[in-house]
């Protein structure tokens, strides 16, 4: 049984001034393996009054300093990447075949951020004016459950590129990974109050958080019911706010597409971390004529889909992060049955010989877009078919949507792809493949969220332009 009663503040670890605990399950088994004592109100204060403190002083820092420290950084999340993915594994159910990659990711961040970082320049000149981009100050940074060591470490390298400090609130349901990333971050030597990691609720940490005045920018990742309820408190003392928020992006197969060729695309997009992310392409669009063919080929190749224990090489889809996103995810696939979908594989229930918060691989089949399993995120492995008669009906249907957070184009002509892809309503489109740039903009369009993160645009967004004339 783990018990986890610290929290990062000002470069210690102390215990929360909270006293409740929140029980934390394996959701392989949904057995309690651990207790976490949670931070409140008074701690986010407590951290938020560190973060203030060391800001004058490392806002002065120079570039040259904080690409030292990002390095560090770096080098240990690496040192203790074994003990992160084992975490990792345990606590959130992520298939030990692929988190050792998502570990290495996470590392990555610090040295992709020390990449845009190496080439920016701080002071910009327009005419006869200096533009001197400034650090914004504190900033209070909201994540979820479903990549909790990857967002805290690119938000962390952000901010510190940008010469920020930051006061983190990680979900609790997060708290081992959380625990062990800090250890780790602490080896690195950060300066005092640049850091401070405070897990607890979102009613009572998350609120202060985006209520303090203290607090001059806010990066929040999560739902956007959530995000909306964050943009309004944070509204009264005018923080500036990034938003990554949900998604429901399309996966479009043109005509002209090779079906075999689009099957892998569909799978690994549609149910990229068990289906719980932001991007999974969980609308299928496929011309009515190849609607069949394309879901026998998807049934097929789902058969060969290992469903397993994490801890199993073989298991390339885990559990449900927690009993209430298995209920959620059971709920839309009743739902989808309900409102009269094709249910061509999986369905309701757990998969044979497993319990827990593992579900079974859903899709579904002549899906209406105006069917709730079409509109809303189910952020589970449910795929939703959905035919269309011709290129421009396509388009539309991918864009009938309150998200546009990413898409993905399926061709034989790379550059007709393309020309889909610029009508698409997204922040990121990939065509032929699942690719990923990690010093491009990412962040979405419509309900998908407010601003970007990585490389160049997510730096600048913790920057502030000041203009000085006549020096």
């Amino acid at each position: 049984m783990h018990q986890i009663d610290k929290i990062y503040i000002n470069g210690e670890f102390v215990t929360p001034r909270g006293s409740a605990l929140f029980d934390l399950y394996n959701p392989a088994t949904g057995m309690v393996n651990g207790q976490v004592r949670l931070a409140n109100r008074d701690d986010a204060q407590k951290a938020i009054a560190a973060a203030k403190a060391a800001f004058p002083a490392f806002s002065q820092s120079t570039k040259e300093t904080r690409l030292a420290l990002l390095w560090r950084l770096y080098d240990a999340v690496v040192a203790r990447a074994d003990d992160i993915t084992a975490a990792v594994v345990e606590e959130y159910g992520g298939p030990v075949s692929m988190m050792p990659q998502w570990t290495k990711m996470a590392a990555q961040n610090f040295l992709d951020m020390a990449e845009a970082l190496g080439s920016y320049d701080f002071t910009q000149k327009i005419r006869a004016s200096d533009v001197v981009m400034t650090p914004i100050g504190v900033v209070g940074v909201i994540i979820p459950w479903n990549s909790n060591v990857g967002f805290i470490t690119s938000r962390l390298a952000t901010a510190i590129a940008a010469g920020c400090c930051t006061v983190i609130k990680p979900s609790e349901m997060s708290a081992l990974q959380t625990q062990i990333l800090c250890e780790s971050l602490h080896v690195a030597g950060l300066p005092k109050g640049v850091l401070n990691v405070v897990t607890g609720t979102g009613i009572e940490v998350g609120a202060e958080i985006a209520r303090n005045p203290d607090v001059a920018k806010i990066s929040f990742t999560g739902s956007t019911a959530v995000g909306k309820d964050i943009l309004r408190a944070s509204a009264d003392t005018m923080k500036r706010v990034t938003l990554e928020l949900g998604g429901k992006s399309p996966t479009i197969i043109l005509d002209d597409a090779d079906l075999d060729a689009a099957v892998p695309l569909v799978l690994t997009a549609g149910f990229l971390n068990s289906g719980q992310a932001c991007i999974a392409g969980t609308r299928v669009l496929v011309t009515r004529e190849k609607h069949d063919e394309l879901a026998q080929k998807l049934i097929a190749a789902m058969n060969d889909i290992v469903v397993a224990e994490p801890t199993d090489p073989a298991s390339r889809i885990g559990p449900m992060v927690s009993r209430k996103q298995y209920e959620r995810v059971q709920g839309y696939i009743i739902k989808g049955i309900e409102e009269g979908a094709d249910l061509l594989a999986g369905g309701p229930g757990h998969p044979e010989g497993l319990g827990g918060y593992f579900v079974r691989p859903t899709l579904f089949g002549n899906v209406d877009n105006a069917m709730t399993i079409a509109r809303d995120e189910i952020f589970g492995p449910v795929l939703c078919l959905i035919p269309y008669e011709d290129e421009e009906q396509a388009i539309t249907i991918a864009n009938d949507t309150d998200y546009g957070l990413a898409a993905y184009v399926m061709s034989s002509d790379p550059a007709r792809a393309g020309r889909v892809a610029e009508r698409i309503d997204a922040g990121r489109v990939c065509i032929n493949g699942f690719q990923h740039e990690p010093q491009a903009p990412f962040g979405g369009f419509k309900q998908s969220g407010i601003g970007r993160q990585y490389g160049v645009h997510g730096l600048e967004s913790h920057l502030e332009p000041k203009v000085i004339m006549g020096r």
